[in-house]
């Protein structure tokens, strides 16, 4: 008892004399954080709080947010049997008086099979033998399938094994989508593929296919040799800044996100010098804020599940920490063609869910996520952080019985 008696006076003593308090009543940051940072010496933690973040709470940081998900209705799935699967939707645009998406849509005779069982007729994976169709909404909720907008081309032009991951651009009055154009079955070297584009003079089509290579992988050696996956254009600086996925070579996967850039929707692309410019992410969404560029960073790597901004859409860093973020987003950000410099953020989007149907029957398919990332909106039930699921859903992630086994054996082997 005397020890912690002595200890406690010291640390009362230590308390008094300390510079952090030094003429403040209370201690700091008793009754609050203070908006703008007092002049004191400050932890890293709470240095963090002014340097890294654009508010003191994530309930008045604007980019921060939480997902609420809704089903969206109008599109079949065959029953969920595997053999339809759509996924990676674009950006939603408005025109003609409703809203527009492209995506990825898989229709083979059976589900994906592997790289071991995938040929000219059964798909290896999930986004092999796809196509980009499109569908309209009048509300953003009830959604009608349009059909194909771009086709596998004939061998051996760019994306005639498969067309996927698409995402819409608007540049003086035509209309381009960008998408990964497989030139071999997926699985065979990973996922190896470059990015072309077809381009039209209404979002209803015909698409013209540039029949070639937009942006091209790295040559051997660079991180971004083997794919550039999920295209991801913004009119930005009078440029076109598309953002895209790489992973580096090695398990476990290291997805990163790159830049290219240039002054024509159909190139030539130059790719920025310091790539990778955001260091996670697997399908990450993109939306112009403010002066810059911020980015929804969900699955993968050290940084995964942040929203991150670059004032110049080059140096990101963490703008905020969430969970559940939508998988390969594509917002409603219609002035992610305009370059007005003074982005307004987003409130809603579509992504997808995936490998779903269990064995045998995989599939991905098309949802409705909103959210509070703009800055013309105040919905308070977007800001809470606190977000309780029941039991069953942590119980989908289970030990399996030879790990539990193994758990037992260790436990054991302690005792």
């Amino acid at each position: 008892m005397k020890h912690i008696s002595l200890f406690s006076l010291a640390l009362a003593l230590a308390g008094f004399c300390s510079p952090l308090n030094a003429g403040n009543e209370n201690y700091f940051p008793y009754g609050g954080v203070p908006k703008e940072r007092p002049d004191i010496e400050l932890s890293p933690a709470m240095e963090r709080v002014y340097s890294d973040y654009t508010a003191v709470q994530p309930e008045l940081n604007e980019l921060f947010t939480n997902f609420k998900y809704t089903p969206i209705t109008g599109l079949d799935y065959s029953n969920g049997d595997g053999t339809v699967s759509r996924r990676d939707p674009s950006k939603v645009v408005r025109a003609n008086g409703k809203y527009y998406v492209w995506y990825t849509c898989r229709r083979t005779e059976s589900p994906p099979r592997g790289p071991a069982g995938g040929n000219d007729r059964y798909p290896s994976y999930d986004w092999d033998l796809s196509e980009i169709w499109y569908a309209t909404s009048e509300d953003g909720f009830h959604w009608e399938e349009q059909g194909v907008a771009v086709r596998r081309p004939e061998k051996p032009n760019a994306g005639w094994r498969s067309v996927s991951t698409p995402d819409v651009f608007f540049w003086k009055g035509k209309y381009y989508l960008y998408y990964q154009a497989f030139l071999e079955m997926p699985g065979l070297r990973g996922d190896y593929c470059p990015v072309s584009a077809s381009f039209a003079d209404s979002p209803d089509g015909p698409w013209t296919p540039a029949n070639r290579i937009i942006v091209e992988n790295g040559p051997e050696g660079t991180w971004d040799q083997d794919k550039i996956h999920d295209p991801y254009p913004i009119h930005y600086k009078g440029k076109i800044y598309l953002y895209y996925k790489s992973e580096l070579g090695g398990r476990p996967k290291a997805p990163m996100q790159g830049l290219a850039i240039s002054d024509h929707p159909l190139g030539p692309f130059e790719k920025y010098p310091l790539n990778p410019v955001i260091n996670s992410g697997h399908e990450t969404g993109f939306f112009p804020f403010k002066e810059g560029i911020a980015a929804l960073v969900g699955r993968h790597g050290l940084e995964h599940n942040t929203i991150q901004y670059a004032p110049d859409g080059v140096n990101f860093r963490i703008a905020s920490i969430t969970h559940l973020l939508p998988i390969a987003p594509g917002p409603y950000a219609p002035d992610a063609f305009t370059d007005s410099g003074d982005g307004r953020g987003i409130s809603w989007g579509l992504s997808h869910f995936r490998s779903l149907g269990g064995k045998g029957r995989s599939h991905s398919m098309l949802t409705r996520f909103d959210c509070d990332l703009s800055l013309d909106l105040e919905d308070p039930v977007f800001k809470e952080t606190d977000t309780f699921v029941k039991p069953d859903v942590y119980y989908q992630f289970p030990l399996t019985e030879n790990h539990k086994a193994a758990i037992r054996k260790r436990m054991k082997q302690a005792e």
